[in-house]
């Protein structure tokens, strides 16, 4: 779908560029290069400092934990406006290749939703890789999705109006939930996908384009992959939701993804997918930017815009 110039890197956007210089200059090493324990800790300290601080006020924000069907209860943080009336509820799913990534790296994003959605968000922590491997991941962000449909009114929350997103591998959780949603007759407003992971191969040309300097490269993702899944389970729409047998009746979609990214055109090509199913896409491509700039909105102010297009997109599929 998409055509990339001979110098991919002619396309950044000034901040985008500047920040890529710092790291590059800063010898940050990359995540493929460090042990997961050393891999978590580096993102759970490295990319808060690069997101909007302080971190915007929200109402309420509520620690709780929600059981998974074999009995282990995973940390979950949710956001609310004050509200005299039940709210809706995004389930969010963090990014980071199923290895990494907390409640404390998309702490800003979520409040920024809950604000920009005047919604409630609630942020899971799913079980990572390599201890729990595919499909944990998916059974654990399946259940909480159930139980805000079983229980979210103990929280004040209009269960009836639900919506599930995620970034990266988080979108793909997200886009998984929306065809299990549909399979289980369990209707969704919205699944909210900010550069979702796809396909089964990295075999596009925005995959070859920015392999390598734009923060998220082959190497890395190759990393991701080996620590979260079997070669033999690449092909499961479960981690490659573009593989699903039908595309049809699912949720609408809303789907952000970056110019600068290797998943750039897995992103394209799932929209294109849905909107042949006949199914609601509004897809928005954020110029000049790189995998991950949603979570840098200190580094790269388009991250803002994003934030907001992303909660508008969910205050109008909970108000229709």
């Amino acid at each position: 779908m998409s055509s990339h110039p001979n110098h991919p890197k002619s396309l950044l956007n000034a901040a985008t560029r500047l920040l890529l210089e710092r790291v590059q200059r800063a010898g940050r090493p990359p995540v493929h290069a460090l042990t997961v324990a050393m891999a978590r800790a580096f993102v759970d300290i490295g990319n808060p400092l690069l997101d909007l601080h302080p971190a915007p006020l929200v109402d309420r924000v509520t620690d709780l934990r929600i059981a998974a069907r074999d009995g282990h209860t995973m940390p979950a943080r949710l956001y609310a406006p004050q509200s005299e009336a039940p709210l809706p509820v995004l389930l969010y799913l963090h990014g980071g290749g199923f290895t990494v990534g907390s409640l404390t790296t998309h702490d800003v994003l979520c409040r920024q939703l809950s604000l920009h959605g005047q919604c409630a968000v609630l942020s899971l922590d799913y079980r990572l890789a390599p201890e729990h491997r595919f499909p944990t991941a998916v059974l654990d962000a399946w259940d909480a999705l159930n139980w805000l449909h079983l229980q979210g009114h103990t929280l004040g929350l209009d269960s009836t109006r639900l919506a599930v997103g995620g970034d990266s591998a988080g979108g793909t959780l997200g886009a998984v939930c929306a065809l299990m949603a549909r399979d289980a007759g369990l209707k969704l407003a919205l699944q909210l996908l900010f550069y979702p992971g796809c396909g089964a191969r990295q075999d596009t040309p925005s995959h070859s384009a920015f392999s390598d300097g734009f923060m998220l490269d082959k190497d890395t993702i190759d990393w991701f992959f080996s620590h979260y899944i079997d070669e033999a389970d690449r092909h499961d729409w479960r981690f490659a939701p573009s593989l699903a047998p039908e595309h049809s009746g699912l949720a609408p979609a809303w789907i952000g993804l970056a110019e600068c990214d290797p998943l750039l055109d897995e992103g394209v090509r799932y929209a294109d997918t849905l909107r042949m199913a006949g199914v609601a896409v509004d897809l928005e491509i954020y110029r000049g930017v790189i995998h991950g700039f949603i979570t840098m909105g200190r580094a790269i102010p388009d991250a803002l815009k994003a934030h907001a297009d992303a909660g508008n997109a969910l205050k109008h599929a909970f108000e229709s």
